[in-house]
């Protein structure tokens, strides 16, 4: 892996580590994910019409497909990660997410898409496995914990985590392949496919609009925040995938759990910081293998 896309990956996992925690503290659902995405159209309209002037009108049926897939499963995602975050701990969901989704996108990209892997980049994503594993809990994970609510809380983060890790390894192999092998922008590929987030999450407004009304009073500044600076992170990530493997950057993108681990405990209060840092570590470790490799 280049040094230039180590770069934006470390740059991609500070910052989506820091939106991720302001959107645990917004506790939104999916109407949260409709106020974020329309911030983010807003935001970001300048740069995006800029871009697709020229570009989008040559698009073909392909393109126009993948924009709906990628879009409807970045909705699907963000509800889920939404929810989890509302039943269970961020350094629950947020690293299983993180970590399974990236194993699984490193899979179906040595599958699928005919990428290679040297010893070194198998053992730089178990490391990673390993750091994720021991944020979330690690061994803990599978024991009876002595309180029963926080039992449960676990077990519900656990189901929440792998649920939008899997959502994270469809989106990352599609927005992945079109960036790659159809040379789209990763830009646009974030930009347009917003308004296909927007088109499936509007009924959520109009279903119950007296409480969206308030939750809007409630969130409207946290979703500013996650819909300006969101899509900095995942659009660095594409531009990685442009100069490296997938299979190498998927599991390299968990360098956020570095920032995630010290942030998201300190700012959120959730406990077991050594073992967490241990974890990141491991990430850390891993992650210098998969740039060396």
């Amino acid at each position: 892996m280049s040094f230039s896309a180590l770069a934006l990956l470390i740059t991609a996992g500070f910052i989506h580590a820091g939106w991720n925690i302001v959107a645990k503290r917004a506790g939104g659902d999916a109407r949260f994910a409709l106020f974020t995405s329309l911030f983010l159209a807003l935001v970001w309209t300048p740069l995006g019409l800029w871009l697709a002037w020229d570009v989008v009108p040559g698009w073909g049926w392909k393109e126009w497909a993948i924009i709906l897939v990628s879009g409807i499963l970045h909705v699907i995602y963000y509800v889920v990660l939404l929810r989890g975050y509302r039943k269970a701990d961020l350094t629950v969901v947020y690293p299983l997410a993180r970590g399974s989704g990236p194993l699984l996108s490193s899979m179906a990209a040595l599958l699928f898409l005919g990428e290679q892997i040297s010893a070194l980049g198998v053992g730089g994503i178990a490391g990673v496995v390993l750091g994720v594993f021991l944020i979330a809990g690690g061994p803990k994970l599978f024991l009876a914990a002595k309180d029963a609510e926080q039992r449960r809380r676990v077990h519900i983060g656990i189901f929440y985590g792998l649920l939008t890790g899997a959502f994270i390894a469809c989106y990352t192999v599609v927005d992945g392949y079109a960036v790659k092998f159809m040379l789209m922008s990763p830009i646009l590929i974030d930009y347009i496919g917003n308004f296909i987030r927007i088109a499936v999450l509007a009924p959520t407004y109009f279903h119950d609009r007296a409480t969206a009304a308030q939750l809007w009073q409630k969130q409207w500044k946290y979703a500013l925040i996650v819909g300006a600076i969101s899509p900095i992170s995942y659009v660095l990530v594409l531009y990685a995938v442009k100069l490296a493997p997938l299979s190498h950057v998927a599991p390299a993108r968990e360098v956020s759990m570095l920032f995630a681990a010290i942030i998201g405990g300190h700012l959120l209060k959730e406990g077991d910081r050594t073992e967490r840092l241990i974890g990141a570590l491991f990430i850390a470790l891993g992650v210098i293998a998969l740039a060396i490799a």
